[in-house]
């Protein structure tokens, strides 16, 4: 009798110390393959649960170097070249599977043979004028902006300056270059699409030309771009990446300068005056007045435009509107494909560096300078410049 129930009783504590065995290997894998995911970067383009079948196990001991056996499922094959796919769309976020048909929907608006509209030009022209009145107000002047007067940033409300006797003598009297309506002007952004496209002698035939952020001109871009320039704008960033907010050194700043001829530059703070000042460069300089921006931020609400705050292309092909009576956009294209060939294109024709933030919605503000190119307001060149303008894009 004793001997059966030792026996029985033997059993019973080796099936217990197996159990616990087994659960604490299986226990313990578990823990390593999710501590192997939790180190890999990437993993925030997927939800990871624990799991306790075979294939999620094989899952968690190839996840992190991505390598695939027979013991897999073909599920979870298929479930790495989806993370393969995603991983590939965060490293390159202009790049997508559906670039070409979103493209080629803009282009089905574009294709259409163009043709000027003088009422709608006219109108376009006739509600800026009345709600942000860029002529007079673009640029801070002695009258618009008289001893006395607070002027507060646009992109930083709290940040505000009081105007007094050294502020006020840094001001223009009056607008140097917007006393007269013009014939013809080109505003020329800063887009891959400008690369070989050899627009340069039709750029520089307008009679007025508006360039943005200081882009350079010279060592080969002539071709395509031109080099003939009235206004040419600066924004603060440009200031901080490329020369340091100008606390430094100012020198190289000072001859970037100088191939803008005596073009007036558009600035948007006090500070950069005095560094041109003391350089005697021809070049002119003028303020940017916030008063107008926030006009125009109205304005653009108003035609579905709601980005936090619009490029500076935007905001001159808008001044543009008010000052030219014909108006050609070049180099307005934020996509990293080519329109006619589809080829990849750098993001500036000068250079690759991306913008790192998102306060332009630069597809949206395509979108509305191509319904102004559709109703004849304006004329988007998208194609190159010379006989092969003339090829269809559809």
């Amino acid at each position: 009798m004793q001997r059966p129930l030792l026996r029985a009783s033997s059993f019973l504590l080796l099936g217990i110390v197996l159990t616990t065995f087994i659960n604490y290997i299986l226990h313990n894998n578990k823990e390593q393959s999710f501590s192997s995911c939790q180190d890999d970067s990437d993993w925030d383009l997927i939800s990871i649960q624990p799991q306790d079948n075979i294939t999620d196990s094989c899952k968690k001991s190839r996840e992190k170097n991505n390598k695939l056996t027979e013991v897999c499922s073909p599920v979870w094959k298929n479930d790495i070249q989806i993370i393969n796919n995603k991983k590939h769309q965060k490293n390159n976020p202009q790049t997508c599977q559906d670039c070409r048909v979103k493209i080629e929907e803009m282009l089905t608006i574009y294709s259409k043979p163009w043709v000027k509209n003088k009422e709608k030009h006219e109108e376009m022209r006739t509600w800026l004028s009345r709600k942000c009145r860029g002529l007079e107000n673009a640029i801070i002047t002695q009258k618009n902006t008289p001893l006395g007067s607070i002027i507060v940033y646009d992109a930083e409300k709290r940040h505000n300056v009081k105007v007094n006797s050294q502020i006020f003598d840094t001001f223009v009297k009056k607008h140097p270059v917007f006393n007269k309506m013009l014939h013809s002007c080109a505003v020329v952004g800063n887009g891959g699409i400008l690369a070989n496209s050899r627009c340069g002698n039709e750029i520089d035939s307008a009679e007025f030309v508006i360039r943005c952020n200081l882009a350079p001109l010279l060592n080969g871009y002539e071709e395509h771009v031109g080099v003939k320039t009235d206004i040419v704008t600066a924004n603060p960033s440009i200031l901080s990446k490329r020369y340091g907010s100008l606390l430094g050194r100012q020198r190289r700043f000072a001859e970037s300068l100088v191939q803008y001829g005596n073009a007036l530059l558009q600035l948007p703070g006090f500070q950069v005056f005095f560094t041109i000042e003391d350089s005697k460069l021809s070049i002119q300089s003028a303020f940017i007045n916030p008063k107008y921006l926030q006009s125009l931020a109205v304005f653009c609400l108003s035609h579905g435009l709601k980005g936090k705050r619009h490029s500076s292309g935007l905001m001159m092909v808008n001044l543009a509107l008010e000052l030219c009576d014909n108006l050609d956009l070049y180099g307005f294209w934020p996509f990293s494909f080519h329109p006619e060939s589809f080829q990849n294109l750098t993001y500036h024709y000068y250079d690759d560096v991306k913008a790192r933030n998102k306060m332009h919605v630069m597809s949206d503000e395509l979108n509305f300078l191509l319904q102004l190119h559709s109703q004849g307001v304006l004329k988007l060149q998208l194609r190159k410049c010379g006989p092969e303008e003339q090829t269809n894009f559809m």
